[in-house]
């Protein structure tokens, strides 16, 4: 019998445990769930002899190498910063694990004595990263196997609301951590463009959009991810012009999320004075300098200082958020992003009946017997409701089957993996396609001048 342990069980691991209670019987496997509350779980543990469900405090060490000790599989579904705490647990229990996000220095350092152990760390195995791994480590192989070289690539995805639940301004409410979304994008992006190294410093990140047409489903705006260097080497790119990875958005999130930057708002880094007595109308003037506009509406002075109109629609953005009210914060020692995560979770909260939207897009240029080409690759998934959400199918799926490879002794690689493999890519997409989760691939050959033909897959 087979023991899974699963760290973590909230609304992102939804369709993971689905998945994995649905295989339980097929393969014989127990499946162990932990988290801080597991209360909501009580229903599928009547009716799953296979689960079991408990309290877990990550940091208790006793619980935490009890666990750990009682299963061959760990998937982690909690914060990321507590993924090294997890994964040392795994190394020194000899056990493998499996998480949907990125390899921090501390699990990167850990590779080759989980190498030597015969354990696999499968990291960056979930929708961004992981789904846009697997499905672009399958084009670029496609490309290069039929002797194409690979001149430009690029890649975004986007959690977003489905046509029928995207009822706010901002096309946008919280389908991950939202901590996650404020503090998106810090740091300063780099990238490639036409043979030459870009910088975009968080301040201007937000300013700096491309604009993509997804057919059927509109227009999204691009902005770049911290890092789109860091997969030359792995992705087999070293060579190629341009290399740039981002984050899709409705058309004018980004402008509106700029203003917020500029104000300051999204400021982590330390605690506002007096926070509890705050208003989200004083802590906008905060940040405001002394001006003869100061007898003015809030909106007025806001635009005044970033010298823009009042009507445009960014500030018409910012405005509905509440930020101009005078509604008190009522948060102790909190920081500008803790005050503003606070707001938006009530404005962009997913209600009953709520069904959002992922979409990835890939583009990539490339030559091929003297001709230049390009290559189109969309994904659009929807989910079903704010639980079986869309953005917990594609995060959960790919573990999930992930974890089934593991189990079954079909994954090779040992130590820290990204799935960039064949043996990885290729059984997670084509079962990916069984959950409605298939790309759609449009070929044109270009010139100088612009396309000349067009090829749907």
């Amino acid at each position: 019998m087979n023991k899974i342990l699963l760290l973590g069980a909230g609304r992102s691991a939804s369709v993971l445990l689905d998945y994995l209670l649905v295989n339980a019987s097929t393969f014989n496997w127990q499946v162990a769930v932990g988290d801080v509350r597991v209360d909501h779980l009580a229903r599928q543990v009547q009716q799953n002899p296979q689960l079991r469900a408990f309290v877990f405090d990550v940091q208790d060490e006793a619980q935490r190498r009890e666990e750990i000790g009682r299963a061959e599989v760990v998937i982690s579904m909690l914060p990321a910063l507590f993924h090294p705490l997890v994964a040392q647990t795994c190394l020194d229990l000899e056990k493998h694990l499996v998480t949907a996000s990125y390899v921090p220095p501390q699990i990167k350092a850990m590779h080759a004595q989980a190498e030597a152990k015969g354990l696999t760390f499968l990291m960056e195995c979930g929708l961004d990263p992981g789904i846009d791994h697997l499905s672009a480590m399958r084009l670029i192989h496609q490309i290069q196997g039929q002797g194409g070289t690979i001149t430009s690539f690029k890649s975004f995805t986007g959690g977003l609301m489905a046509p029928e639940s995207d009822n706010n301004p901002w096309h946008y409410k919280f389908t991950w951590n939202p901590r996650n979304v404020i503090l998106a994008g810090q740091g300063t992006a780099r990238y490639k463009q036409d043979g030459s190294y870009k910088y975009i410093p968080y301040p201007v990140l937000f300013r700096r959009t491309e604009t993509f047409l997804v057919e059927g489903f509109g227009y999204f705006d691009g902005y770049a991810n911290r890092d789109s260097l860091g997969y030359l080497e792995p992705y087999g790119l070293e060579g190629i012009q341009t290399m740039l990875r981002g984050t899709l958005r409705r058309p004018g999130y980004c402008q509106a999320w700029q203003v917020l930057v500029h104000l300051g708002l999204t400021d982590d880094s330390y605690s506002l004075a007096d926070s509890s007595h705050l208003t989200y109308g004083d802590l906008v003037r905060s940040f405001l300098p002394p001006s003869p506009e100061s007898h003015l509406p809030l909106k007025e002075q806001v635009a005044a200082y970033l010298r823009i109109a009042p009507e445009v629609e960014e500030l018409q953005l910012v405005e509905w958020t509440g930020l101009f009210d005078e509604v008190p914060i009522d948060l102790e020692n909190a920081t500008p992003a803790q005050a503003l995560e606070k707001l938006l979770v009530q404005k962009w909260k997913l209600e009953p009946g709520d069904k959002d939207m992922i979409v990835m897009l890939h583009e990539l240029e490339y030559e091929q017997e003297g001709d230049k080409r390009k290559c189109t690759s969309s994904l659009v998934v929807l989910g079903e409701d704010e639980v079986q959400t869309a953005m917990a199918k594609t995060v959960g799926l790919p573990l999930g089957i992930a974890t089934k490879l593991l189990l079954q002794g079909k994954l090779q690689a040992k130590g820290v993996v990204v799935p960039l493999q064949p043996d990885l890519y290729l059984p997670i997409l084509a079962e990916l396609e069984q959950y409605g989760i298939r790309f759609t691939e449009r070929e044109e050959q270009t010139s100088d001048f612009g396309v000349i033909s067009r090829n749907q897959a």
